[in-house]
């Protein structure tokens, strides 16, 4: 087997060539895996462990002296009306643009190049929210707005404890509209093998995006903390994966020294 063979692998016709060289890709899996998993982990954990869901959204969403939510009322405008339903429909004008990109890719020569990336980010963003949205059906979790502590009917159920039968059933975790938001993260990744800074300016613009949704619908009472932070650590990893699968790693020159193969993945 060839040298250049040994260190990349490919499926004729449904993926790209993936480099397979693990020593050279620790740097990128140390900070796409490693770091980003683990530290949502470990916050999760906190959160869970600490009881932080209720003292956040006591601390900062609910006014238990009026019975109000802080994106209620005179505040409704701004969580609801400009960043729920105003944010859900610049994120599908986004997706549709990437999918009209996509489709014309196959008509105007010039923008072929971008084939694979706009069809990528349609892909991801949609698996995205597909896949959040769909464990909400089953997940049977309780809005705060439905708590007994913030006015609702309910009594608080801990994430993993066993949900009393006579409760209906709920559809509150993860949270999806900020998986909408945190789906944006798909341009990074469509970016990445392209335009390294660009990929970071919009791994930035999608992060900014995601917790801006996701504070609106904790101060709506839509969502605990732990919600919004497990729809991240679900679009990171759908994402990932479809990154690594469909757009591929880029291959690491087969003569090049160590440093300098990984010093790109190392700045991601």
């Amino acid at each position: 087997m060839s040298d250049s063979r040994a260190r990349r692998l490919s499926i004729p016709g449904q993926f790209p060539a993936i480099d397979v060289n693990a020593g050279q890709l620790a740097p990128f899996w140390r900070s796409h895996v490693l770091w980003p998993l683990g530290l949502m982990a470990l916050a999760f954990i906190l959160i869970e462990s600490l009881g932080l869901d209720q003292k956040v959204t006591n601390a900062l969403y609910f006014n238990h002296a009026t019975q109000q939510w802080l994106g209620a009322g005179a505040g409704d405008w701004l969580a609801h009306r400009l960043i729920h339903t105003g944010g859900t429909w610049m994120i599908r004008g986004i997706a549709a643009l990437a999918l009209v990109t996509w489709i014309l890719t196959f008509f105007v020569p010039a923008m072929r190049h971008w084939r694979r990336s706009s069809g990528f980010i349609v892909l991801a963003m949609a698996a995205s929210v597909l896949v959040v949205g769909g464990l909400k059906l089953v997940t049977n979790v309780d809005c705060p707005w439905d708590l007994t502590e913030y006015g609702g009917s309910h009594p608080y159920v801990a994430l993993f404890a066993d949900r009393p039968d006579y409760l209906p059933r709920a559809q509150c975790f993860p949270g999806a509209h900020a998986s909408s938001g945190f789906a944006l993260v798909a341009f990074y990744f469509a970016l990445r093998n392209r335009r390294r800074r660009l990929a970071l300016l919009a791994l930035g613009s999608a992060c900014l995006v995601g917790v801006v949704f996701a504070i609106a619908q904790e101060a709506r009472g839509a969502h605990f903390i732990s919600h919004d932070l497990t729809s991240a650590m679900l679009v990171w990893v759908i994402q990932l994966y479809l990154y690594v699968r469909v757009l591929g790693l880029p291959a690491v020159p087969a003569r090049a020294p160590l440093m300098a193969g990984t010093t790109a993945g190392s700045q991601a």
